[in-house]
């Protein structure tokens, strides 16, 4: 699968690497060459550095590892090169105190689609610190990693399931994009109980055969 990546952080270093070693074609993208470049040598596998828009262009499916606020702005200017394609947000719009600075409007990722209104917004990876994304794979207790999928076309879901599936853990369908709020609120909660209160935040949910009584 060709994957092309927005940004240049530590989100976008961890996920694009491990695609790369999946033996997907990654396109790093970054208004600054100078990164892109080091985050392409970096991934390796065959990785390549591109403008922002070269990026979108390039991929079937792109990643927006952009910070909440700059990612909005970046899909605008990219709306073009991003059409019929999925896209995935993996932002937390958390501020101080772990509170969610979408308030009561739309999620960041509603606002990428609102931003790219032809391309597939799927919510996914925001649940979790980068470093999960580098274990190989991320299981623990036996269990592989969940990572829910929030989004409205069923071809979106589907692709990113897989690149769900080839870090080593299970995709979950978590419904559609008016969802993604629920995932950005779950990162917030989890954030400040882990950062907050030093609380496990595994620990606030029961085994499955005790969840409904």
């Amino acid at each position: 699968m060709a994957i092309g990546v927005l940004g240049t952080g530590r989100m976008a270093d961890a996920l694009a690497t491990r695609w790369a070693r999946a033996g997907h074609r990654v396109t790093v993208g970054g208004r600054d060459a100078a990164k892109a470049r080091a985050l392409a040598e970096r991934i390796g596998h065959g990785a390549r550095p591109a403008g922002l828009y070269e990026a979108a262009e390039a991929g079937e499916v792109v990643l927006a590892a952009l910070p909440y606020g700059a990612g909005a702005e970046v899909v605008r200017e990219l709306r073009d090169a991003l059409a019929g394609r999925v896209l995935i947000d993996c932002a937390n719009p958390i501020g101080p105190g772990f509170d969610l600075l979408t308030g009561h409007g739309p999620s960041a990722a509603q606002q990428l689609a609102m931003a790219a209104p032809e391309a597939r917004v799927v919510k996914a990876f925001n649940l979790c610190h980068e470093d999960v994304w580098r274990l190989r794979p991320p299981v623990f207790d036996g269990r592989p990693l969940a990572v829910p999928l929030c989004g409205d076309h069923p071809d979106a879901l589907a692709r990113t399931a897989v690149l769900v599936r080839d870090l080593g853990c299970t995709p979950v369908q978590a419904g559609p994009l008016a969802r993604a709020h629920l995932l950005e609120a779950t990162a917030a909660l989890f954030i400040g109980l882990w950062l907050g209160e030093n609380a496990d935040a595994q620990a606030v949910a029961p085994p499955l055969a005790h969840a409904a009584g």
